[in-house]
């Protein structure tokens, strides 16, 4: 067993103000190492979730455009999507979380966004969305030389249209803030660097 890193805080209690199969919203109060006390502390668990960075079979990127409620606005993204849990629980919490398999979610996600599938997958990250404040976590992956195989098969609440973009659009929709998503920005920055 590993000594506790004395940076770390002690969770003293916690009241989930909003519980639910799409998020828990957390008051906690904390201890810190000094032995002082403060509250409140908000925190939330939602579903962990893949992005997957998808070029057509000319080089092209497969990217969608949605409405963003906490934007208020239509974005251009990569496709993405929740990973489904198979232990009854809605949303993330732990690293090793029984679930459907990260890499089944992106292609399922990908087919459902799109329409394309690929057979050339590659995993480029698992990292935390926001851990300063949630504890969900995002699966990044690559897949190349996708091609369409069917028609978009989107969930009740998606409104989503399929678009495509050079890898010099997006860096150019990166640079005038058309392309929003922080995490998706990672999961490009690594696609580059994996050529």
């Amino acid at each position: 067993m590993s000594a506790k890193d004395p940076l770390e805080w002690e969770e003293l209690k916690t009241e989930h103000l909003i519980k639910n199969e799409w998020i828990d919203f957390r008051s906690s109060r904390y201890r810190f190492p000094d032995g002082s006390e403060y509250e409140p502390y908000y925190s939330y668990s939602r579903r962990d979730y893949v992005v997957i960075v998808p070029f057509d079979e000319e080089g092209n990127l497969i990217c969608v455009r949605q409405y963003r409620h906490g934007l208020r606005e239509v974005t251009t993204e990569f496709p993405a999507g929740g990973i489904e849990r198979t232990d009854g629980k809605e949303y993330g919490g732990d690293k090793d979380i029984n679930a459907e398999d990260a890499l089944d979610a992106a292609r399922r996600e990908l087919r459902e966004e799109t329409g394309y599938e690929s057979d050339e997958w590659e995993r480029l990250l698992t990292v935390p969305s926001n851990a300063t404040i949630s504890d969900n976590y995002g699966h990044l992956y690559m897949a190349k030389n996708c091609r369409r195989v069917s028609e978009q098969d989107l969930d009740d609440t998606e409104y989503v249209e399929v678009v495509k973009h050079t890898p010099d659009e997006i860096e150019q929709l990166i640079k005038d803030g058309k392309f929003q998503q922080a995490v998706h920005i990672t999961a490009w920055l690594l696609a580059l660097r994996k050529g």
